[in-house]
Parts: structure tokens; sequence; C-alpha cells
């Protein structure tokens, strides 16, 4: 048996040197794919807690909207109303509007921060503001709350 070319010879070392080197590239890269499967996990995790912490500060805000706008159609409708009116002027027109806007803030879940009317001489029409809060009850911020504010009002009748 004849021993093969000197090319062949190099080219088998060169090709056993080459595939050793590359497995030991392929040792240290073992178990990568674990870490980044895992580190892809955590990051869509975290984007969907902030996700989640941000619809929920959404939600207490509409929240607190809601209650505003409700409250202060509440106190408006209490504006002029006949068997109120004298109760309306021994109070500077502020007792039954702001009573009515408490109620309804407090069946939304809120609480009646403000409550300013703006009423006519005869207490028959005018504007009433009010201010609400509600607590946001957000994941990671505690004590947290929306706060909101409306303004109603109603017409002199003709």
């Amino acid at each position: 048996m004849t021993a093969p070319p000197a090319h062949q010879i190099a080219r088998r070392h060169v090709l056993r040197h080459w595939l050793a080197g590359r497995s030991r590239i392929q040792r240290c890269d073992a178990g990568s794919a674990t870490i980044w499967v895992l580190a892809c996990a955590v990051l869509v995790m975290l984007v969907g807690s902030a996700l989640m912490v941000r619809a929920g500060a959404v939600l207490a805000r509409h929240r607190a909207d809601a209650a505003a706008d409700l409250a202060a159609l509440a106190a408006a409708s209490q504006i002029g109303a006949a068997s109120q009116i004298g109760v309306l002027a021994d109070n500077g027109g502020t007792a039954t509007p702001c009573a009515a806007a408490a109620r309804l803030a407090r069946a939304n879940s809120a609480a009646l921060v403000s409550c300013s009317p703006h009423l006519s001489a005869d207490h028959r029409s005018g504007t009433v503001t009010v201010e609400v809060r509600v607590d946001a009850d957000l994941p990671l911020f505690a004590g947290m709350d929306a706060q909101a504010g409306a303004r109603a009002g109603r017409d002199p009748a003709p």
C-alpha cells in the first residue's frame, strides 16, 4: 500500500483542525438559545405588565370623568327646584346642588373634592362646577388616584 500524496495529507490535517475548532465553538454556544428565550420571555412579561398598568390608569381616568359628569348633572338638576328655593336662599345656594353631587359621586365610587355653584339672583338658573377623585388601585403604584372635573348648568325658564 502506498502512502497518499502530500497534498491529501495536508488537506486532511486542515479539515481535521477546522472540525476540531468548530466543535469547540459549538460547545461554547451550547445553551445560549435557552438564555435568549428566557430574556425574550422576561421582556414580553415586562411589556405586558406595563400595558396592564397603563390600561388600569386609563380605566380610572374614565371612571373619574363619568363620575364628575354625572355629579355635575345631578347638581345642575337641583338648581331651581321649586321645593328647594327656600333652602337655597338660606344656604347661599350651595346646599342642595352640592349634596346631590356628593350623593351621586359616592354612588359611582368617587369622592367629591369640590363643588361650586354659580347661581342667578333668583336661584332658578346657573351652573355648577364639580371635581371628583377616584382611587386607581394600580399595581406597583399604591395610593394613586384619578381626578376629573365637570360643569353643568340650567338655563332660566322662558
